[in-house]
């Protein structure tokens, strides 16, 4: 078996991934379809999706798991830092750490041993691993459990772990599949911190359903919906894609539904409690001026007065609703 020396992160260029037309299906089923992207190094890319959507088959395809369908045809394409995955995937391998949904652990195994084979494994030469080991354990927050045996361990150091072993060989490409399912809020916080620290020296592709995760650690979101990609934008331009004109108010003394309404700029008022009030208006016409006015004017004594956003949860919501399966496609 021919060793490949890893790269230990030292791919200078500006692409780490570039896929293309991938397609990918079970049985007569088209699963994946015709998925093509990109990540830049030092890029934190959330890949989300609900259940189903096709995530974690396009992140077997990305990590060479999986052949495309029209790899044979020429028509699918994967570059990993340069390197052709599917004419040369030792080679394009050694630059990805990969961690599946279910972390690929040996519970028999201590920590430093498994680390160790993992290292190995991935072509590092011995003299190098003491020291891999020592930093991976240190920034996966593993240095007290090293010698303790994997299965005897909570779920959230297993999944440390399966982070450890993709990352110890320091690859340019990191590959995370639903990194943070099944841990609680503590460890999801720990694990978010890790990510966003990985991403300052390595790409890192990030699958997810929960959107906080792309709040707190992307900075590009790709949608996919049915398996294909729907959506590409930076996680804060994602987050105004769904803004809506408007605001929410609180009079004290408040006027008729109607006296609201007739202020010049409103498209529509809703009340929402006896002195709350959710007021639309049209993007170049704010009529936040005359309404302050207005209150000072009839004493409608002005308690609160709060422009609308749209949630990270609203926006997915309104990007995936309008997505309909075409025939032939995954349900």
């Amino acid at each position: 078996m021919t060793s490949i020396t890893p790269p230990i992160n030292q791919y200078t260029g500006d692409i780490t991934l570039s896929a293309r037309k991938l397609v990918r299906c079970f049985g007569n089923r088209q699963v994946i379809r015709n998925v093509s992207l990109q990540i830049k190094r030092g890029e934190v890319l959330g890949l989300l999706g609900h259940n189903g959507a096709g995530k974690t088959t396009t992140l077997q395809m990305l990590t060479g798991c999986l052949l495309p369908d029209d790899a044979e045809k020429n028509e699918s394409s994967i570059e990993i830092c340069g390197i052709d995955l599917l004419r040369h995937p030792a080679r394009a391998k050694a630059h990805i750490g990969y961690l599946p949904e279910t972390p690929p652990l040996y519970r028999e195994l201590s920590v430093n041993d498994f680390l160790t084979f993992a290292a190995r494994l991935r072509g590092m030469k011995y003299a190098t691993v003491a020291e891999a080991l020592a930093q991976t354990k240190q920034r996966c927050g593993l240095d007290t459990v090293g010698n303790k045996i994997i299965g005897t361990l909570s779920k959230g150091y297993q999944q440390r772990i399966g982070i450890a072993q993709a990352i110890i060989h320091r690859p340019a490409l990191i590959v995370l599949d639903e990194p943070t399912v099944g841990l609680d809020p503590t460890q999801i916080r720990e694990i978010r911190s890790l990510i966003r620290e990985l991403g300052n020296s390595s790409s890192v592709i990030l699958s997810t359903h929960l959107l906080g995760e792309v709040e707190s650690v992307c900075d590009r979101v790709e949608i996919m919906q049915h398996g294909k990609l729907i959506y590409s934008d930076t996680s804060e331009h994602m987050q105004r894609h769904g803004s809506v004109s408007g605001f929410i108010i609180s009079l004290r003394n408040p006027p008729a539904l109607g006296e609201l309404e007739s202020i010049d700029g409103v498209s529509s008022v809703e009340q929402l409690s006896a002195t709350q009030f959710r007021m639309l208006h049209a993007p170049d016409n704010n009529p936040s001026s005359a309404l302050l006015q207005l209150a000072a004017q009839h004493n409608w004594k002005l308690e609160q007065l709060t422009p609308l956003q749209a949630t990270l949860e609203d926006v997915f919501v309104k990007i995936t609703a309008s997505e309909k399966p075409a025939s032939g496609e995954a349900p």
